[in-house]
């Protein structure tokens, strides 16, 4: 019985092996450091932050008398949670919220060429809502938001990541 689980398991690690797959790893961005003057209030701008210096490769500057060190200026244009309501009960209450994130960016080099023209990403989630539960709904909406602002600095990171200097 032990033989047995042990082959299946080596032929399960061939089989992932031979197929080619491999860990996610850092990108490779095509400049050395990046300027931004995002906020600190910004959690989106942290964790951005945060992301583009833990690969090792791209100093970040925040500040703006050291914006001449840059080979790219990373630009937040727009960074904004709503809130809409996508359907009520027959007594007018609402029953279920649709949460958007939406941000614009764009990034250029110092000398003012755009790498990444001014671009809108936005993310989505449905929520239903109950008077009862008004606290865990709130707790539940704030999860969904910080998903949503995670897939949005992983989406911006990935485009960021392919950019060609000039």
């Amino acid at each position: 019985m032990m033989q047995r689980r042990v082959f299946a398991s080596s032929v399960l690690l061939m089989g992932v092996t031979a197929c080619g797959f491999q860990l996610r790893q850092a990108p490779n961005y095509p400049f050395r450091t990046l300027f931004s003057g995002l906020p600190e209030a910004s959690v989106f701008g942290q964790e951005l932050k945060r992301n583009i210096s833990a690969s090792g490769k791209v100093e970040v500057i925040s500040d703006p008398r050291q914006v001449e060190r840059a080979d790219v200026i990373f630009d937040l244009l727009q960074e904004l949670p709503e809130k809409v309501i996508l359907s009520r009960t027959s007594a007018g209450a609402v029953r279920e919220f649709q949460l958007r994130f939406r941000i614009r960016f764009k990034l250029r080099t110092r000398e003012g060429i755009e790498l990444i023209p001014d671009t809108e990403l936005v993310q989505e989630r449905d929520i239903s809502f109950s008077e009862s539960s008004a606290l865990s709904k709130e707790a539940e909406e704030g999860l969904l938001y910080r998903d949503m602002r995670s897939d949005l600095v992983q989406q911006v990171l990935r485009r960021i990541a392919v950019v060609r200097m000039p």
